[in-house]
């Protein structure tokens, strides 16, 4: 166990839950954030990764930083491997958020060809560096999301952990992968644990947390101090509020059935045109559509309709059918 000290209870006042939403990359959006916060009014909010070049280049930023007093307590997140942007972006950011993440995760090869995200998990003192300089930009507690490390043989994530709280950070969420996996695999929440025992700071283990079993698996073999939920998310916003409910009262409340999803789907598809206007949000939401209709008969079907029509009375019409289709079947 580490002997430093760092201040911690700054980020145990603000971590009113121990289940957080992660960040995903044109994911985790204003809307997103504010479907997730309707049923849990207390987890920690995580935005979708913001590029700390383009927080200072003058361009229309609104749309990625809009934030609604509910969201709170909320991390920002910010990538890029240039101290001094790092510092700027984190001064930018400080009205808005309650902490500071840095993305050291991130495994998309753009991102990493260039030197963000995970990329930076191979030059520790860069990251080291990194971190002080986002401290030296805001008063909030800074955290650091990364993984296992870049490769099966470069496993790197605890002494990489213990230089990230050397460094300053107060927080840590740890992807149970490494780089080399991207997203396939299984999620090791057992490393985690190794991690747990070397840090003297809070940390939330993410990766494959997709139901209140997977939760309460992850939290046992992983000794967290809490899950980070991405992916499980998508197409069930209660999921976290579910799995917080069970870990303070042990009670399982059921999902939400493919009739609510489907009004889940319409309400979010309103918010993101209400948010980015309709061709555009139109265009942005078809990555969601497999998400709340997966687990339906002729899924592929709908799906293959609904990712490329263009007009949004058109769309309202067949998520009616959609729903009459199912209504029949179930009497059937």
């Amino acid at each position: 166990m580490s002997t430093k000290q760092p201040p911690q209870n700054r980020v145990l006042k603000i971590l009113k839950s121990n289940v957080s939403l992660a960040p995903m990359a044109g994911i985790t959006d204003y809307v997103l954030r504010s479907m997730v916060r309707h049923y849990s009014p207390t987890c920690l909010l995580t935005t979708e990764m913001i590029s700390s070049e383009f927080l200072n280049q003058n361009r229309n930023q609104n749309e990625i930083l809009k934030l609604d007093n509910s969201h709170h307590p909320i991390a920002y997140q910010i990538c890029g491997h240039k101290p001094y942007m790092m510092n700027a972006a984190a001064k930018k950011l400080s009205p808005l958020a309650d902490i500071i993440d840095i993305n050291m995760g991130c495994p998309v090869k753009k991102v990493v060809c260039g030197h963000d995200g995970c990329a930076l998990m191979n030059e520790p003192e860069l990251a080291y560096d990194v971190v002080q300089a986002v401290k030296e930009g805001t008063d909030l507690p800074v955290s650091v999301k990364f993984r296992l490390g870049f490769t099966q043989d470069n496993m790197n994530y605890v002494k990489f952990g213990q230089k990230m709280q050397e460094a300053g950070a107060e927080f840590i969420t740890l992807h149970a992968r490494t780089r080399k996996q991207m997203y396939s695999g299984s999620a090791d929440w057992s490393k985690v644990k190794d991690l747990k025992n070397n840090v003297d700071i809070p940390v939330f283990a993410n990766g494959d947390v997709k139901s209140i079993d997977s939760a309460v698996q992850c939290m046992e073999q992983s000794a967290a101090d809490g899950v980070a939920i991405g992916r499980g998310v998508l197409g069930d916003p209660t999921l976290i509020f579910r799995i917080e409910h069970y870990f303070k009262t042990g009670e399982k409340l059921a999902p939400p059935d493919i009739f609510e999803r489907l009004q889940m789907m319409k309400h979010h598809l309103d918010e993101e045109i209400e948010l980015r206007g309709e061709n555009v949000a139109i265009k942005f939401f078809r990555k969601f559509y497999a998400f709340y209709i997966s687990s339906i008969p002729n899924a592929s079907k709908y799906r293959g309709v609904l990712m490329v029509e263009e007009d949004y009375q058109k769309l309202c019409k067949y998520f009616k059918e959609i729903e009459n289709d199912l209504y029949a079947l179930k009497s059937a």
